[in-house]
């Protein structure tokens, strides 16, 4: 045994003089630590499923040598008998910035900045960081480590968070050796976002170029990988390919951008590891459907300051049942068995991760998962799962000592170790000093007595007289205190506890100053009770139920999967039926429904008996189809220009589509079903544009028409020559309205060259084909294959523009605006181009000072399908009194006046054979009017989208009481958790404010207004 020992030993140290070879010299004499340390009797939480009681572990160095219930100790090991503590593996971060300076941005000068200032042969948009790498700058900041480590955090993630594409990340131990001993992998992650981050670049200046800008990059970097015959050599994109066998990390500041993500990541066959914003549980099954790992934050919504009534009304649901259910993230993703870690980056105070994991299992997250997010899980998701994240042999011996389960509300880390480096908070092993005592100061006899918690015992002295001024000081193994006999003797003593005689000496001064030694005698023991444990409440906790959308007018969830379940089965009878067909309106007529679509228009259509379909009694009422705004920018997120260059070809609004924009529901209640939305007129040519049902409730993707085809933006006029950006926008071309005819001939030749290219590279070596998606929007034009609808105002401009096409051989889909339309209407005719007027705007700008309010009527005339739209979130709720202005000005006829919002934009959006009219096999997109649609009296009591009911007036009314009630409720609790929180440390409150509704225009910029006005 002694041989085997000794083996074990040399082998051990032969093992450590191998791996401790260092390349730096040294100064002087060396004095290496190589002490084995082992900790005995310990409870074990080897890892989230495994507990071992009465175990031993054995570490060396930073490695953990061994770990059971039989292990053999080393001579010379040093050991802490830890009987009644528990051992857990340290946490793990992947979500940090330790060690790395913050990124600031460069001054920012007034006006716009086209190109990249990073100098060098990078690529050509400095959002893109993908040579940043956080190993070469890391430095330790042992600030910031004391409060990770006092959380149980041992090993951190560390990447800088600047940038769409952010470079690597190093995986680090927070100890206080060398960075060259700290950092355990160089390249652990490549990180990702949306956000350009400190970039001065105007591109991308919205969510929708950034993504766009996202997409193109990888495109790039697989080419530029794959092309042996490349002319050029680019940093970014050489170092964006080393990252692709990384994991990679994608920061998300919602949850509709981890959606936003996954789709992405999708299409380059990456599955990122999402860092999700903490509401994800609001489209919990969306997020499960993504099938990849996230990164959860645990910064709660603090409670509001709902002491003022008045002020507790500008808060709005939405954000009432977020502060009430956050908390119930990480559960939500237990529940649906979503993979997913915890992250501290988010908090204030990074030292209470365990206070917020724990608010986390009052929420109904269980123990094992907590520990599992916490410790194994930020292990796998990095391929480090073989060296950390669980208590392991040849594991690093990152571990901390707890005084018991760390998930009960009064644990505490006891001691910290990192290797052989230990932090300690608390004694593991205090001395047991409880009892009963008696200290005699020469003349009387005073009784002592020790009591409660051995790592906090609290001391009296039981003179009734005395209690009361008595001042002591208990810690470790010194007691000092003071107290006052009578107005004339005071007693002042420190004294140290003898744990072999039980007792306590010193000495004391009196109030002459002398001094006497002191002895405090044990009497008796006391009551040692052990402090009963103290777990986290898992008492039900009151929570309403999600909203779908989690807006204002939302479902509940259940009644939400109920209508999603219902049948679109409906008979609707007796109205007036504006069939928008041959046939016209038809009085008393029935419509029947079955599947979604129209099955029937007849008169007294009949049932079979004990049929389930519902009955609409529609006696006295009209029925029409639903209204369709050819031109709208609602339901989108972040922005609705990406105006930074000539063209934006390559964005696509269908990425931005923001389904809890309130205005779908408030145009559900003007009689919209559909709607085309539009990038912006920031620049001759566009974004492409999404064409989405008003279907309240369900995310983005089903929003979206099905098989719907593909239009793009362009724009005409003083909007792209940036006539009214301000004197320092002369920097991006054009500047004219000649030039922007020259983008156009410019961008259609490329798009020619290009589409040839491409279909001769697909026969010989489409891996060496660089995809270009500005390019591609283009060349599908050309082919006939996406359309433009194009803003447009005065006569020369649309004719050039039909020039062009024509040189090209395609044809202009639609000018929308148009308001020189009555110009031109005999041209625009033969073109075959349609167009999309306001029914009376004028005089708002120079080029519409000619405008008409006849114009509509004077184009349909002209043989041009015409509709009325909106640009405008309010206008487009009355589409059907902006059409009735037709027959005012220009005396078209009430049917023809309809046609101007149903069927005619359903035409010039290529969806007329799914809706626009009322016929059999159509979609029953239709809506239900108490009066003459084009009266200024009717309103849309019932929008109906394939055959659901998803608005009503008799339902809305519904819905507000409920909503009141709700907040009502909710408030409550506030109060409630308020009041129990008053007066205690660290708990904050929020003042409600109210959050303007931001509404998107066709010349909206999003954060280049701030530039061009000279502010950030």
């Amino acid at each position: 045994m002694k041989r085997k020992g000794l083996l074990f030993c040399c082998l051990s140290l032969l093992g450590l003089m191998v791996s401790a070879q260092s390349t730096f010299p040294i100064n002087g004499t060396t004095n290496p630590l190589n002490t084995y340390y082992a900790f005995l009797n310990a409870t074990i939480v080897s890892d989230y499923e495994h507990e071992i009681n009465n175990a031993t572990l054995l570490i060396q160095n930073n490695k953990i040598i061994a770990v059971g219930k039989q292990v053999a100790l080393p001579v010379g090991t040093v050991t802490l008998d830890l009987k009644g503590k528990y051992i857990y593996p340290s946490f793990i971060d992947l979500y940090s910035d330790y060690g790395l300076t913050l990124v600031k941005g460069e001054r920012r000068y007034y006006g716009p900045q086209m190109e990249s200032n990073v100098k060098g042969a990078y690529g050509w948009n400095q959002a893109i960081k993908s040579d940043q790498a956080a190993y070469r700058n890391f430095i330790h900041q042992q600030d910031k480590a004391a409060d990770l480590r006092k959380a149980g955090i041992a090993s951190v993630l560390s990447a800088y968070k600047d940038g769409i594409v952010r470079g690597s990340g190093a995986l680090v131990l927070l100890n206080n050796k060398k960075e060259n001993e700290s950092i355990v992998l160089d390249k652990a992650a490549a990180f990702y976002s949306f956000n350009k981050g400190s970039s001065t670049q105007d591109y991308p200046s919205s969510l929708t170029g950034a993504i766009a800008l996202l997409r193109q990059t990888f495109y790039d970097a697989t080419w530029y990988q794959n092309n042996t015959n490349k002319t050029e050599y680019n940093i970014s994109l050489d170092e964006l390919n080393k990252l692709k066998s990384l994991p990679a990390i994608f920061e998300s500041n919602d949850k509709y951008n981890c959606l936003r993500a996954a789709t992405l990541g999708k299409e380059f066959d990456i599955n990122f590891i999402i860092k999700a914003s903490g509401n994800e549980y609001q489209r919990i099954e969306d997020i499960k459907n993504t099938n990849v790992n996230y990164i959860l934050p645990l910064n709660f919504p603090d409670p509001y300051d709902v002491e003022d009534p008045i002020d507790a009304e500008a808060i709005s649901l939405a954000d009432l049942k977020h502060w009430e259910m956050a908390p119930g993230n990480a559960a939500a993703f237990e529940a649906s068995n979503i993979p997913f870690c915890f992250t501290a980056y988010d908090l204030k105070d990074k030292s209470t991760l365990l206070k917020h994991v724990r608010k986390c299992l009052q929420y109904g997250l269980s123990k094992s998962m907590a520990l599992k997010a916490l410790t194994y899980n930020p292990a796998l998701f990095i391929n480090a799962q073989n060296k950390m994240g669980a208590i392991k042999e040849n594991y690093f011996a990152n571990f901390f000592i707890s005084d018991k389960n760390i998930f009960e509300e009064d644990a505490q880390i006891l001691e910290h170790w990192i290797g052989n480096e230990v932090t300690r908070y608390a004694d593991v092993n205090p001395i047991d000093m409880r009892g009963n005592y008696t200290f005699n100061n020469g003349t009387q006899n005073f009784p002592f007595k020790i009591s409660g918690d051995i790592s906090k015992p609290k001391m009296q002295i039981s003179i009734d007289t005395l209690k009361k001024n008595i001042n002591y000081n208990l810690n470790k193994d010194q007691l000092n205190f003071s107290f006052s006999l009578d107005s004339t003797q005071n007693i002042r003593a420190s004294l140290v506890y003898d744990a072999q005689a039980k007792s306590f000496t010193g000495k004391a001064q009196q109030n002459n100053g002398n001094w006497q030694n002191i002895n405090i005698r044990f009497v008796s023991e006391v009551e040692k009770n052990t402090p009963k444990s103290n777990p986290t409440s898992t008492a039900s906790i009151e929570m309403g139920q999600c909203l779908y959308p989690f807006s204002a007018y939302g479902l509940e969830k259940n009644a939400f999967k109920n209508f999603q379940n219902a049948s679109a089965d409906l008979l609707i009878k007796d109205a007036t039926v504006w069939t928008n067909t041959k046939d016209s309106v038809l009085e008393h007529h029935d419509v029947l429904i079955m599947n979604g679509r129209i099955k029937q228009v007849a008169k007294n259509i009949q049932l079979a008996p004990n049929s389930s379909i519902t009955v609409i009694d529609a006696k006295g009422k009209h029925l029409t189809p639903g209204i369709i705004d050819e031109h709208s920018h609602i339901a989108l997120k972040s922005g609705v220009n990406e105006g930074a260059q000539a063209s934006s070809a390559e964005v696509r609004m269908g990425d931005v589509i923001n389904p809890e924009d309130i205005n779908i529901y408030r145009q559900l209640s003007g009689g919209v079903t559909a709607a085309q939305l539009l990038h912006g007129s920031a620049n001759p040519i566009g974004g492409q544009s999404a064409i989405i049902k008003l279907k309240w409730g369900v995310n983005a993707e089903a929003l979206k028409f099905p098989n719907a085809d593909g239009f793009i933006k362009f724009a005409l006029g003083e909007n792209v020559k940036q006539s009214n950006w301000g004197d320092q926008s002369v920097i991006r071309f054009p500047q004219s309205r000649m030039g922007v005819e020259q983008v156009y001939l410019d961008f259609f030749t490329r798009a020619k060259e290009y589409d040839i290219a491409k279909q001769a590279a697909a026969k010989s070596n489409p891996l060496a084909f660089r995809r270009d998606l500005e390019l591609d929007a283009l060349a599908e034009i050309l082919n006939k294959k996406r359309f433009i609808t194009c803003h447009s105002y005065v006569q020369s401009e649309i004719n050039m523009l039909m020039h062009v096409a024509n040189q090209f051989g395609f044809r202009v889909n639609t000018f929308t605006h148009i308001l020189e339309g009555y110009k031109v209407a005999d041209k625009m005719q033969a073109h075959g181009v349609a167009a999309s007027t306001f029914a009376d705007w004028w005089a708002y700008k120079n080029e519409v000072m000619e405008a008409i309010p006849y114009n509509a009527a004077i184009l349909t005339r002209m043989g041009v399908i015409t509709a009325i739209n909106s640009d405008d979130a309010e206008m487009a709720r009355r589409l059907n009194q902006e059409a009735a202005k037709s027959v005012k000005y220009g005396a078209l006829s009430e049917v023809e006046a309809l046609k101007l919002v149903t069927l005619n934009p359903a035409k010039m959006l290529h969806i007329d054979n799914e809706v626009g009219s009322i016929a059999p096999g159509k979609s029953a997109d239709l809506v239900l009017w108490s009066n003459n649609p084009l009266s200024v009296y009717a309103v849309a009591e019932q929008t109906i989208i394939e055959g659901k009911i998803y608005f009503s007036r008799q339902h809305d009314s519904l819905r507000r009481e409920e909503m009141k009630i709700e907040k009502a409720r909710i408030i409550a609790k506030l109060i409630k958790e308020n009041k129990r929180n008053a007066g205690q440390k660290g708990n904050r409150t929020q003042k409600p404010q109210s959050k303007v509704e931001k509404l998107y225009h066709c010349n909206t910029i999003e954060g280049v207004e701030e530039e061009l006005t000279g502010q950030r």
